[in-house]
């Protein structure tokens, strides 16, 4: 549940709104939908769960990348050379 700050462009009221699946974005005030998001200066709530979740999600991101891919290859490339060195 992301609370967002918000300005709206029709008379200028600066709020927040916390959204849910079924809110409607907008002004409490006019009503008016055309609504700039601004950069929350709010807080964020972490867990051990949140934490252990961004964890994993980072571990697979680099682990999906170009370079940590290639570094494999060029790892069993080599041990393939030097084992055909050794027999």
């Amino acid at each position: 549940m992301p609370i967002y700050d918000y300005k709206c462009r029709g008379c200028g009221k600066k709020f927040e709104l916390l959204v849910l699946r079924t809110t409607v974005v907008a002004c409490p005030k006019c009503e008016g939908k055309d609504l700039e998001q601004l950069l929350s200066t709010g807080f964020a709530v972490s867990s051990d769960g949140t934490r252990q979740t961004n964890l994993q999600k980072a571990r697979r991101k680099y682990a999906a990348s170009k370079d940590v891919k290639e570094k494999k290859v060029a790892e069993i490339e080599y041990i393939k050379e030097h084992q055909k060195e050794g027999h």
